[in-house]
């Protein structure tokens, strides 16, 4: 049997997939297409996503093919310089496509040893008290003790699941695509930035070689947005929009996307999960999908893999919800206000106006750019020190980086005592006696850190830490 089966070979899935396999998890991982997508809706990495590449040893390989951003309180069209005293070493995002994302992710978990099949379309899901039964559209069947649906907006997993996904229909729609255009580059660059004094729905990035990512409003709401819109409708649309339709001709992909929110009622029922946009699907303003996803995964993976490997306390599992289910709603209200600051009509534009003013103070722009950017999340892991439920940013020891001891997906107690002890958890813990650098603020004596990177105790007490332990990572062991 099948340890996991991941449905949905995207980031998320593929994120979920390496996470699993730092633990020895056998995991398959289900793709529909059978050859990765050329479409790029999620266009980089922010900060905490930023962050946790580099607690898995993964973010020097996107820095050699991408480039570092950075560009503060990007909320509702409104850009900002970035904030001082933002709560990260990594103070930048990274300009990575969704292609590229899942390319490197792609190469990372069949290093590791994942079985990625693609091709396969999932047609049915069943469970019982031992296992999850996949039927696929080719008649075959597969069983796994758990399955994860990273299957998106549209999952299969989630309708066969019978979970709900309540939120807000889409009220506006946009086109998107990669096309070629004839028109000199120069006189586009004019027309965006006319256009854009008062549509910030539109826009054009150039790609190279005279091609370009396009968006322009569409007119209305299609019936059916799962029909990609025609070259026709995009040139109609960019002649409504802007007065020309640029030359456009050869496109790669179109699509289409709308400003809908939605979240899944649970992300757990019995043995299966539901993660990345399977779980919610928000407009992708400020652009926190692919983020929101990478994140889901971090903080499912090692937790799976605890359910999995028999040493998960209770409600570990469960957490997965508790945590994420929030973090995700705060998502939605946030692209929610962006898409009515994105609005063409008087109120629109002067609240656009008011907001960029207050953004103008520090404290506003870094509690926008932290709220974006997810360096601000904080889980409820109870009462007590202020580092509580907080990811702890990288800091510098005597004997390197915190982030470079991480690779290995396992939690850690950072103990600058020398006087504690991790005895009977070292198989899932490690215990890093050194001392912080000066300059680095972080005043207690230890730290533990859950192998997501967020702190679930501060102090020095042993039998504090050992009823931590316990509860973060069960029973010790002989």
């Amino acid at each position: 049997m099948i340890d996991v089966i991941v449905v949905g070979g995207g980031p998320t899935g593929l994120m979920l997939a390496c996470e699993l396999r730092l633990h020895e998890v056998r995991v398959v991982v289900l793709e529909r297409l059978a050859a990765p997508t050329e479409q790029s809706r999620g266009q980089g990495l922010h900060a905490r996503s930023v962050e946790l590449m580099d607690q898995r040893g993964l973010l020097d390989r996107f820095l050699a093919v991408s480039e570092k951003y950075r560009v503060g309180g990007l909320f509702g069209g409104i850009m900002k310089p970035w904030p001082d005293g933002l709560d990260t070493a990594h103070p930048f995002g990274v300009a990575a496509p969704q292609p590229l994302t899942e390319r490197l992710l792609n190469e990372r978990a069949l290093e590791l040893g994942t079985d990625i099949r693609r091709g396969c379309e999932v047609a049915g899901v069943s469970q019982d008290e031992d296992g999850v039964t996949v039927e696929l559209t080719d008649g075959s069947r597969l069983r796994a003790r758990y399955l994860v649906g990273c299957d998106g907006g549209r999952s299969t997993v989630r309708r066969q699941l019978g979970v709900g996904f309540p939120g807000e229909p889409a009220q506006v729609e946009t086109l998107l695509g990669d096309m070629a255009a004839t028109e000199d580059p120069a006189t586009i660059a004019a027309v965006v930035e006319e256009v854009r004094k008062t549509q910030l729905r539109f826009g054009a990035m150039p790609l190279g070689e005279g091609r370009y990512r396009l968006v322009v409003p569409a007119d209305g709401v299609a019936e059916d947005r799962a029909t990609a819109p025609t070259l026709d409708e995009f040139r109609q649309q960019l002649r409504a929009v802007a007065g020309t339709d640029f030359g456009v001709h050869a496109p790669r992909w179109l699509s289409r996307f709308g400003d809908a929110t939605r979240q899944a009622e649970r992300y757990r029922v019995g043995r299966v999960l539901l993660a990345g946009d399977a779980a919610h699907i928000h407009p992708p303003t400020g652009g926190q999908g692919l983020n929101l996803g990478l994140q889901d995964a971090f903080n499912l993976g090692w937790k799976l893999a605890a359910e999995v490997h028999g040493w998960a306390p209770a409600g570990l599992l469960d957490s997965y919800h508790t945590e994420r289910h929030p973090v995700a709603a705060a998502v939605l209200e946030n692209t929610r206000a962006q898409i009515t600051l994105l609005g063409t009509d008087p109120g629109a534009t002067a609240l656009r106006g008011l907001l960029s003013k207050l953004m103008d103070f520090e404290e506003v722009n870094r509690y926008i750019t932290g709220m974006i950017t997810a360096v601000d999340v904080r889980y409820d892991v109870g009462e007590g020190h202020e580092l509580l439920g907080r990811r702890l940013r990288d800091v510098r020891l005597a004997q390197g980086r915190l982030y470079a001891l991480m690779h290995g997906g396992r939690g850690l107690l950072l103990d600058r005592t020398g006087r504690l002890s991790i005895a009977g958890w070292a198989d899932r813990v490690d215990h890093i006696v050194d001392e912080v650098e000066a300059g680095e603020a972080l005043d207690v004596p230890a730290v533990l850190l859950r192998p997501d990177g967020h702190v679930v105790w501060a102090g020095e007490e042993q039998e504090e830490l050992l009823g931590c332990m316990a509860r973060w990572f069960g029973a010790p062991r002989d």
